[in-house]
């Protein structure tokens, strides 16, 4: 990464509106930030034919995604360090160059073990991105247009969800699954020129340090978690199960002892202490994992159990994702005007109520004007709990805490989200071998190169596999529900 401004914006002049300034500054970063929700939901999409192309179980292809997630994750706490070291823009315009490189390895990629380190890569660019565009949106603000400056960068939020489920099932069915990452390519390459011209130049300071022991210990301790989960094949009682995730468990207790003694830790884990922001860690993460698990199942559920195309299960998921997206803009006002546990509580609750009709009443002939309603009424749900909850975690901080506070939240809920799929993969996975001992080895996988016939006479037991599998994300849900209740209901506004 550099911080080379050959091309950089020119400083504007005191005759140009700030206003305008920012929006400019926010539509370039949206162009960069938007890839990665999208190539998020463009694979959930594309799991069960992944599996079936490239033999691999649906354990094992599920690190397509939690790789990804995890690479994500452990690169976020050094965004703040990144930074202050080679300048915002510098780190965005790097971050995207990794992100859009990664993108046309993964298309080049020739079976599963390349498919996900390649993934990896790809994660390692987008864990920068969004600290990055967020730092150069908000400097670029006055401090009362910092809220609508906000919501535009909330913006890929829907647009991401929204488009991914749709375009990712055309190109399934229509091209290959590598076409999902070559559309990347464009849209960085665009994004990077955009970035060069407009997003003027925030210098840094070589001198700043990085806590490499807190990085040396974090990193590895969340790798080991999510591998010692997604090596659970049935069972979490195992020695290869056990073995990383006692070590990862370790690792993070020495990181947080760490981060307690050390001067200019990593993360400021002391942070956690408080009321709002510990207790609003935890709500997000047993709801976040909880909601991002069933990205998982429920494309699943219509390819594999319905027999519906890549094509068909994307567009039944695009009146979840747009409500997600307004929920989330209208949320995200609210909890500044009313008492936040009314607008966690509820969105927690309906995002419980939503999932949970889902899986209750989720068979192999249930009608989708069932179905669908329930599950738009839990990205609704969910719209409304994780931005008011980040928001309540971090408001209450002093400024010099804030991103420290943000990025703990973030990683956090970066580890859950992989630890809960993975999780939800292996128990769906356990579920299908003992209703289908036949496909026990290949899976998903088999299942799909199964024909019509035989896939349509065992949709009863895959349905009853995916219901138990949905157990443990509304599960997560109601216990988000209880503690929000504990955090938030002295909380006020």
């Amino acid at each position: 990464m550099t911080t080379t401004a050959d091309t950089a914006a020119p400083v504007p002049t005191a005759s140009e509106r700030p206003s305008r300034r920012a929006t400019i500054v926010a539509l370039t970063v949206i162009a960069g930030t938007v890839m990665i929700p999208l190539d998020v939901t463009v694979v959930a999409i594309a799991l069960a034919r992944l599996s079936e192309e490239t033999g691999a179980s649906l354990p094992v292809i599920q690190w397509v995604s939690t790789g990804y997630t995890l690479a994500l994750a452990t690169v976020i706490p050094a965004a703040a360090w990144a930074m202050g070291r080679y300048g915002a823009r510098g780190v965005f315009l790097g971050a995207i160059g990794v992100f859009t490189a990664g993108s046309l390895l993964v298309a080049c990629s020739w079976d599963a073990g390349s498919l996900i380190a390649f993934r990896v890569v790809q994660g390692l660019g987008g864990g920068f991105v969004m600290p990055a565009a967020m730092t150069l949106a908000l400097r670029a603000a006055p401090e009362g247009e910092r809220g609508r400056v906000m919501s535009l960068l909330g913006l890929p939020i829907l647009v991401g969800p929204v488009l991914g489920p749709p375009l990712g099932g055309w190109l399934l069915d229509n091209l290959s699954w590598r076409w999902m990452f070559l559309v990347n390519l464009p849209v960085g390459l665009l994004a990077i020129w955009l970035a060069r011209r407009n997003l003027p130049k925030l210098p840094g300071d070589r001198s700043v340090g990085l806590d490499q022991r807190g990085l040396l210990l974090l990193a590895p301790a969340m790798a080991l978690l999510v591998l010692g989960t997604s090596l659970a094949d049935g069972s979490l009682v195992t020695v290869g199960v056990l073995l990383p995730v006692v070590a990862g468990l370790i690792l993070l207790v020495g990181f947080a002892r760490h981060s307690l003694r050390a001067r200019h830790p990593l993360l400021k884990v002391r942070l956690l202490g408080n009321r709002l922001t510990g207790g609003g860690a935890l709500v997000l993460v047993l709801f976040v994992g909880g909601y991002f698990s069933t990205l998982l199942l429920v494309p699943l559920y219509f390819q594999v159990a319905r027999g519906e195309s890549a094509t068909t299960a994307g567009l039944l998921m695009v009146p979840q994702a747009v409500l997600a997206g307004l929920s989330i803009q209208v949320s995200g006002r609210l909890v500044d005007r009313v008492p936040a546990l009314r607008v966690i509580g509820t969105g927690i609750a309906l995002a419980a109520v939503g999932y949970g009709g889902f899986a209750l009443l989720l068979g192999a002939e249930t009608s989708y004007w069932v179905l669908v309603p329930f599950l738009m009424l839990g990205t609704t749900g969910a719209g409304a709990t994780m931005l008011p909850t980040i928001t309540m975690a971090t408001r209450h901080l002093e400024d010099a805490d804030i991103p420290s506070g943000s990025t703990t939240t973030n990683v956090l809920n970066q580890l859950s989200t992989s630890l809960v799929t993975a999780a939800v993969a292996v128990v769906l996975a356990a579920a299908l071998a003992s209703r289908l001992p036949a496909l026990a080895d290949g899976g998903i996988g088999d299942l799909q190169a199964l024909p019509a016939s035989a896939r349509l006479a065992a949709a009863p037991q895959v349905s009853e596999a995916v219901q138990v599998a949905m157990l443990l994300p509304v599960g997560l849900m109601l216990a988000s529900l209880v503690v929000a209740v504990g955090v938030f209901r002295r909380a006020g506004r």
